[in-house]
């Protein structure tokens, strides 16, 4: 699966827009339909008239012993219900209906999940009935044969454990023969053993074991260390390494630590702010994402949501992409760069890989894991279904993000990682570039330019010649793979970033001093710049509005890559040089030092709460801006918590491996270096590269 997020989106909307209906769309067979409103009295009613030696459920076969199991609960069910007994009144009243709002988007009707799940009788020694909670899928167009313009729903049912999917179908097709008297097919309402679920868990596998065993060997290795930091340590500036590495103490002393920037004059102040609200921009974008994935009683809400001009921050969210392209690029020019000056031009290439790898593998591997495994033991739901919505696909595949290409192929473990992806592969280049530069300079830039702007010609003329567009009324999978998820198209940003990081080592120390007229034109076509880039689709995207050209759109995507790049850019040479204002005094703000130094792991695990938190829902939810920032701050806030155990728990021990290893470093001691983004040391850049979070698809 490539970026399903965002063809969860992008898709969801394109329904959207097929389902909108008109007034006075009702027809006469939607009458039909609401007479299966209270499914679970119909179907107690039914069983109550009939012997369940008169239904299908065994047809001509002979029935084996699951046939035989399921009769006996479903006449003890009957029995039950002829008595009055609360457990059986109970399987009853957890069913769902026919869904109100259909009109709205409502497509779920959730029933009572924990009452189903919940009823456990003891019909005999060694017997005893549970609740099975299934989704009946119904289509009431292929049911009553004729367009009734109503859309498909599902609706929760609950039977005992021991029937199949397939003896609930024959069981439910004789309901509804009854009440409407038509004969139903299969494709018009079915349940599938997918959507069902018991109180019953898997029991734990190796994989889930080796999670436990590892997250607490390394929380008593963490507790451990720490307590020797409080107790045995004296003085903070002498920590062994080995306590550096586990100690809590010490690693939430360098993550909290808030540090006046005028003490390094070579610290970029305002990319903390950068990186932090591109960050929560990402977030942000996601959580509307998901939020497709929940039962909205109106999503039909959102077919006019689009067309605001507030969704354009979300539609063209993937500008956050492009943001941390430019960072990454420009960081892993500049500080390279400066120390092969010192150092007549070598760089220790190998070293830089392992560093690298050293600082994002584990937390990545362990977030596999997590997701996989971890997610079905802290939540369920009625929406939980199978557990993590990529399980199968991690269980393809999970080798394929470890070895960072899974934005080239059809499966994606998880649907973020692509980010890390590209960044990865454009790092592995960088070392080339690095030397080009570093021999020949300002020949060597001009040949970067060139390749620039050919992978802008190679974006313009793929999105000419199979005419993709990424825009919601014209938007295909193939388009998003290709044009979104490709390492060539989003290079030009990264290379944009490396030019400009290229530029500011040259310039190294220079202060340029320009006119007031220059800066304010400057801050002027920035602006308009980034404007543009968002709303300049606003007018197309009105759904009465004619398609944009495929020379229209593949030009905004072309040309707006590179204008947000070069916007990014004067952004961070004007809060470098003294004319950012207001701009630097927010981006520059020690504030932001904490969230900047957790952001790697704020991005890795801010869609494993976004997905709890839809699928764990036992209520049908409301699509609203304001719904969905309530949703935002509460999601953020725990994914900041989490993200803060896994970073003492993972990727401080795990960064910190350098230092076991006996590497020698020039910079400051630990606790202080970790506590700015210097760029005076490649430890500093690696840090950098690590922690700042990679966008997901969008």
């Amino acid at each position: 699966m490539v970026n399903i997020v965002g063809v969860v989106f992008l898709c969801g909307l394109a329904l959207v827009s097929a389902d909108k209906f008109t007034e006075g769309a009702v027809r006469p067979e939607f009458q039909r339909v609401e007479q299966l409103r209270s499914l679970g009295l119909a179907f107690a009613g039914h069983f109550q008239d009939v012997e369940l030696n008169e239904t299908s459920l065994l047809d001509t076969r002979v029935p084996t012993e699951k046939d035989l199991l399921c009769l006996s609960d479903l006449t003890a069910v009957m029995m039950g219900l002829q008595s009055g007994q609360h457990w059986a009144l109970k399987m009853i009243d957890s069913w769902g209906s026919i869904p109100s709002g259909l009109f709205t988007g409502n497509v779920y009707d959730l029933g009572n999940f924990d009452e189903c799940l919940n009823i456990r009788k003891e019909v005999s020694q060694g017997r005893t009935i549970q609740g099975k909670y299934c989704f009946l899928s119904v289509s009431p167009s292929k049911m009553l044969d004729v367009d009734s313009g109503i859309g498909n729903f599902k609706t929760a049912t609950c039977f005992p454990a021991s029937c199949s999917a397939a003896h609930m179908n024959r069981f439910m097709g004789q309901l509804v023969k009854q009440f409407l008297n038509v004969n139903i097919p299969s494709a018009a309402m079915s349940i599938s053993d997918s959507s069902c679920q018991t109180s019953e868990r898997e029991p734990w596998d190796g994989l889930t074991i080796f999670m436990i065993v590892f997250l607490s060997v390394m929380g008593a290795l963490v507790a451990l260390f720490t307590l020797w930091d409080y107790c045995l340590v004296k003085n903070q500036d002498r920590l062994p390494a080995i306590v550096k590495v586990f100690s809590a103490r010490a690693n939430s002393r360098v993550l909290f630590r808030v540090v006046d920037s005028r003490a390094n004059p070579n610290v970029i102040e305002c990319l903390n702010g950068i990186r932090c609200l591109s960050l929560m921009w990402v977030v942000f974008c996601h959580q509307y994402i998901l939020s497709l994935l929940a039962a909205n009683i109106n999503i039909f809400n959102a077919f006019s949501w689009v067309q605001t001009p507030y969704a354009s921050f979300i539609v063209h969210g993937l500008f956050s992409v492009d943001s941390f392209f430019v960072l990454g690029g420009m960081l892993v020019a500049l500080i390279p760069l400066r120390l092969m000056d010192r150092t007549q031009g070598k760089l220790n290439v190998p070293m830089m890989y392992l560093h690298r790898l050293i600082r994002i593998v584990p937390l990545l591997a362990i977030a596999i894991v997590v997701y996989m495994k971890f997610m079905p033991m802290v939540t369920d739901g009625p929406l939980f279904e199978d557990g993590y919505s990529q399980k199968s696909e991690c269980e393809r595949s999970w080798y394929l993000t470890l070895l960072f290409v899974n934005n080239y192929t059809e499966d994606s473990c998880l649907g973020h990682s692509w980010y890390l992806a590209v960044d990865m592969q454009l790092f592995l280049i960088s070392p080339i570039l690095l030397i080009a530069l570093y021999k020949w300079g300002k020949k060597a830039a001009a040949g970067i330019v060139v390749l620039i702007i050919l992978l802008s010609g190679c974006l313009f003329a793929t999105m000419m010649v199979k005419e993709y567009s990424l825009m919601y009324k014209k938007y295909t999978p193939e388009g998003m793979k290709e044009i979104y998820n490709s390492t060539h198209t989003h290079a030009t940003p990264w290379l944009i970033g490396f030019l400009f990081g290229y530029y500011l080592h040259i310039n190294k120390g220079k202060k340029f001093m320009l006119s007031r007229s220059a800066v304010c034109c400057g801050w002027i076509l920035c602006l308009a710049m980034i404007f543009t880039s968002i709303f300049a689709l606003y007018p197309a995207s009105q759904w009465s509005a004619p398609a944009l050209s495929t020379v229209a759109e593949s030009s905004y995507y072309t040309l707006t890559t590179v204008g947000w790049s070069m916007a990014l850019c004067w952004v961070i040479f004007a809060c470098m040089h003294g004319y950012g204002g207001l701009a630097n005094s927010f981006l520059s703000s020690p504030l932001w030092q904490p969230l900047s130094r957790l952001s790697y792991s704020v991005y890795i695990w801010h869609m494993f709460f976004q997905e709890v938190n839809v699928r764990s829902t036992r209520t049908n939810s409301y699509f609203s801006d304001y719904m969905i920032m309530l949703n935002f701050w509460s999601t953020f806030g725990f994914t900041v918590l989490f993200a803060y155990v896994m970073y003492l728990l993972v990727e401080a021990p795990f960064g910190g491996l350098d230092l076991l290893l006996g590497h020698k470093r020039k910079s400051p001691p630990l606790v202080k270096q970790k506590s700015q983004i210097d760029v005076n040391g490649p430890s500093n850049m690696e840090e950098h590269k690590v922690t700042t979070p990679a966008p997901a698809a969008e």
